[in-house]
């Protein structure tokens, strides 16, 4: 583990670097700060000396770029909607169809994919099989699974073509 005055040296000379690499990746304020603490946390754990400050600045270039294409292949950023989209569908939904709207923002990613494709955006079986890489058969199966999770979940209630 690095020294505090390592750490604070390379903080104060590769900070401005690291912001804006993430931020051009990610743009995102939040997101940008999350991976530019995991990359100093990284470089405060690598143990191993650096050969000259050229090797020192390639290396965190490297770590940022890595770390930053790591946080958008990520679980998390895949299976979430920000919620300025979320408010901004929501503002555009009479108020007696935000409950279906939630429901449908609650179902699993493939069943909400399909049923707000369809739904909202009055895409066919065919254009969002061709969307999401799947067969037109495969998509029907989707919308009827998730209209019955929504069923189930609005409690019972018929949901209108």
């Amino acid at each position: 583990m690095r020294s505090d005055f390592e750490i604070n040296r390379a903080v104060e000379q590769y900070a401005d670097m690291v912001r804006r690499i993430c931020f051009c990746h990610l743009k995102n304020q939040a997101d940008t700060e999350d991976v530019f603490q995991n990359v100093f946390l990284k470089y405060m754990l690598h143990d191993e000396p650096f050969e000259s400050a050229g090797h020192e600045k390639a290396w965190f270039l490297r770590i940022t770029i890595n770390a930053c294409k790591d946080y958008l292949k990520s679980f998390f950023r895949r299976n979430t909607v920000p919620l300025d989209v979320v408010a901004e569908m929501q503002a555009e939904v009479p108020e007696d169809h935000r409950e279906v709207l939630e429901a449908v923002l609650a179902l699993p990613a493939k069943y909400k994919d399909a049923i707000y494709l369809y739904y909202y955006e009055g895409y066919s079986a065919a254009e969002i099989g061709r969307i999401l890489g799947k067969k037109e058969n495969t998509v029907y199966s989707l919308l009827s699974r998730g209209r019955g999770m929504l069923r189930a979940r609005l409690g019972g209630e018929e949901i209108v073509e």
